[in-house]
């Protein structure tokens, strides 16, 4: 296939209002942080409690324990970042909120002149919570049902066994990794892997049918398409050239 150098950005949403903090429900903590290599001072839980008091739900890194809810659109879970930004005389932290395509969605620096490391990091963590509101999904999930509820009045027999077919999760595997596709619209679908809750892929549909435009869990920028039933992506490497990767479905 002729490669077609692809310049874009895609957005990574289930619902198109997921664009603020309190839009979303869900909250990844992780346990450790890759700027505090020994410790991390209690901060984890810190966070996991005040943003518990702000009706958010924290859930683990693990998605196998993840809500059945959260599992389904993984997109609507925000991922927490502490990062140790200290200076010399002070201890300073940036708390970052991330979207499923790694998006900061929100990004806040607090500092204290606590000297001792746990409760100075703690005093500074507190001062960015002034920043994140509570947690308001409820309208949007009434808004959601309201139109489930309009459609399925006019729904056919016909459609409904479609949309029940439609709905049974596509699995694809390259015998590495093992792959959930997530059809976000009509137009954008992600690829997940059951561990983490980073997509994979990204797909969004070009003019031509069964390409699309691919944004990957790194960052990069490639293309995808469909050939005798199973999903390519051109792998980008060193030097402007690209490996073949080919993922088949699992039945």
């Amino acid at each position: 296939m002729k490669r077609f150098p692809v310049i874009f950005a895609v957005f990574c949403s289930m619902l198109s209002y997921a664009q603020k903090v309190s839009d979303y429900k869900y909250v990844v903590v992780p346990t450790a942080y890759e700027s505090f290599k020994k410790t991390n001072y209690g901060l984890s839980t810190f966070l996991t409690n005040h943003l518990k008091s702000k009706q958010y739900v924290v859930i683990s890194e693990n998605r196998g324990q993840w809500p059945e809810e959260a599992n389904a659109n993984p997109c609507n879970v925000l991922n927490a970042n502490i990062i140790n930004d200290s200076g010399f005389l002070r201890n300073k932290i940036v708390l970052e909120l991330k979207d499923c395509n790694d998006k900061v969605i929100s990004s806040e620096k607090g500092s204290s002149s606590i000297k001792e490391y746990e409760e100075g990091f703690k005093d500074a963590l507190s001062k960015t919570f002034v920043s994140i509101p509570v947690s308001r999904p409820i309208q949007n999930t009434e808004y959601k049902k309201e139109v489930q509820s309009t459609q399925s009045v006019q729904q056919t027999p016909e459609v409904i066994e479609q949309k029940s077919q439609s709905s049974k999760a596509e699995k694809y595997s390259n015998g590495k990794l093992s792959l959930q596709k997530i059809q976000i619209d009509a137009a954008q679908f992600i690829l997940v892997d059951g561990n983490s809750s980073v997509p994979f892929a990204t797909f969004k549909e070009t003019t031509k049918k069964d390409v699309f435009r691919v944004k990957l869990g790194s960052g990069e920028s490639t293309t995808g398409y469909y050939e005798n039933g199973n999903l390519v992506i051109e792998i980008p490497k060193n030097n402007d050239e690209y490996s073949k990767e080919v993922f088949l479905p699992v039945k």
